[in-house]
């Protein structure tokens, strides 16, 4: 069933957005990331231009993770007081993400910095976390099958002032680490179209040192407020956001994160991260492809238009 976009000006597939916004809902619920970082791409590849695809999957990330948190909440595996300072850096990163997209938005490379961003982004963060995970799982061996305990050694984080209690989390931590994380996924909300999640949970565990358990949940708190302030901002000052278009990946959404939420539930920690990690990787090398290839295609089509 083809269904025209009207701010997005092309026909796609309905039942296509619809799988494609249930595939990323579960990895939502599984992950306690917003999906963004997988679905942005993939609506370049089905013909989306990439202003209104990562505006629209900014809109789509709120009704994901919110589906995911309510989940999360009722297993009280959410730590609220750290998700507000999360999201009190993240709105400020998402103001700033925008003036940076706006204003390459009027140079015309728009196109060009999402990709290139994905590319870094997912490159580094994953073989982070597929190293992490690989030395996670080989300590746990090494135990007997017994989790790898939890580092509790003072860090740099530790030394900073204005510290704050956060007791779902156990911590006892500046409140400047969060808000710097904050502030980062803020930027790269308004940027790339994603909730962020593929950087807050390994920051969350390896920078703030909060356990598992409530990093999920955490994360997906933390998505909502930030996408959402992100889509208005994008609605009010770009109109680049497809109603019709986000809908259909909501809906999918919304029923792939219960789904994946039970998912997770069943996986341990390690093996949910190095899953994680092994999709980001692919994803890189997918985005990398494409910029690799894509001169060759544009010379090609160019060459008839200077006869």
């Amino acid at each position: 069933m083809q269904i025209y976009l009207p701010i997005a000006e092309v026909s796609v597939n309905a039942y296509l957005l619809l799988g494609l916004g249930g595939i990323v809902g579960i990895l939502s619920g599984m992950f306690g990331v917003g999906g963004g970082f997988l679905m942005t791409p993939l609506l370049f590849f089905i013909g989306i231009p990439p202003a209104v695809a990562v505006a629209t999957e900014a809109a789509q990330i709120v009704a994901s993770s919110f589906s995911g948190v309510l989940a999360h909440f009722r297993r009280k595996t959410v730590d609220i007081k750290m998700g507000l300072v999360l999201q009190a850096g993240g709105l400020m990163g998402a103001a700033l993400g925008l003036v940076i997209f706006n204003y390459l938005k009027s140079l015309g490379q728009v196109d060009l910095l999402v990709k290139l961003c994905y590319v870094v982004f997912l490159g580094v963060v994953g073989a982070l976390m597929f190293v992490e995970s690989l030395n996670a799982i080989r300590k746990a061996r090494k135990a007997g099958g017994a989790p790898a305990p939890r580092r509790r050694q003072r860090t740099w984080v530790h030394a900073l002032p204005l510290k704050m209690r956060f007791r779902a989390s156990g911590l006892y931590i500046s409140v400047i680490p969060p808000i710097l994380v904050g502030m980062a996924v803020g930027i790269l909300a308004a940027i790339m179209g994603v909730g962020g999640g593929f950087i807050m949970v390994p920051a969350m565990i390896y920078i703030l040192g909060m356990p598992t358990k409530v990093v999920v949940g955490t994360s997906l708190f933390q998505i909502i407020l930030v996408t959402a302030f992100t889509t208005m901002l994008h609605a009010t000052t770009n109109f680049t956001v497809d109603i019709m278009l986000a809908l259909l990946l909501l809906i999918g959404g919304v029923v792939g994160a219960q789904i994946g939420t039970r998912i997770g539930v069943r996986m341990k920690a390690e093996q949910l991260r190095i899953l994680l990690a092994l999709i980001v990787i692919a994803v890189c090398l997918k985005l990398a492809l494409d910029l690799l290839l894509q001169p060759s295609e544009l010379y090609t089509l160019g060459a008839p238009g200077g006869h």
